[in-house]
């Protein structure tokens, strides 16, 4: 469970995040609104790269205090809009990258690596530069660097973006499988409305900075504000 209690970010006179509450109960959770409207800004907070008020609780562990590497040790794995990925490293090192430092015997982590290469499917490119993948293999081997080191919050931030919509739907089961491998609980943010209504069981919705509708992910996007305000379509007064 994720607890966001009261978060507020402010640069200068601009509200970026108004006293923003929620709490997230499933294994995959959304967060969905128009340009703008703040959901980047969670994310970050969430991965301790924006200063904020308020308190971010895991379980009812505050991890609100820790710096962002504390946050990585701790279990938290980001994948960003544009892949933060080392071209001139193979994938299999990339997942290394991630595992230096945490605890755990070599063979371990080489297990745990192995694990997320013939998850993702990326076993057969383990030893590929980056640099020499497509777009869509270089998503899979973001998910996989999410995979490894004990995760225990995964956050993605337009995963789909750049991607067909059959690989859309693997990445989408992808997704599915992360708590039950790994225990963790993710959040993902995306423009694709199939995509969040088929991985995530509840969704929050921001404009402006501000929370206008959480719960179910049917149930909100039929929300007539939700649609007026994320899908475009204007409200009726009756």
């Amino acid at each position: 469970m994720i607890e966001l209690k009261d978060l507020t970010v402010r640069f200068g006179g601009v509200v970026a995040l108004d006293a923003v509450s929620v709490v997230f109960e499933a294994p995959v959770s959304g967060i969905i609104g128009p340009n703008g409207a703040g959901k980047t800004t969670t994310m970050n907070v969430i991965s301790g790269f924006l200063p904020s008020s308020g308190e971010i609780v895991f379980n009812g562990e505050t991890i609100s205090g820790h710096t962002p590497h504390h946050r990585a040790r701790w279990g938290l794995r980001r994948s960003f809009q544009r892949e933060q990925l080392a071209d001139d490293l193979s994938v299999m090192d990339n997942l290394r990258v991630v595992l230096d430092g945490l605890p755990g015997s070599r063979q371990e982590k080489r297990a745990d690596i192995d694990r997320a290469l013939q998850v993702t499917g990326m076993a057969p490119k383990a030893h590929v530069m980056v640099a020499q993948l497509n777009t869509y293999e270089r998503r899979l081997t973001d998910v996989a660097r999410c995979l490894v080191g004990r995760p225990r919050i995964v956050m993605f931030d337009e995963p789909a973006g750049g991607l067909t919509p059959d690989e859309t739907r693997h990445l989408g089961d992808l997704i599915l499988q992360i708590h039950g491998l790994t225990g963790a609980s993710t959040l993902v943010i995306d423009h694709d409305v199939d995509l969040i209504t088929r991985i995530c069981g509840e969704t929050l919705v921001l404009d402006f900075g501000k929370r206008i509708a959480m719960g179910p992910t049917q149930a909100v996007l039929a929300d007539p504000l939700v649609q007026a305000a994320y899908l475009g379509i204007e409200e009726v007064n009756g």
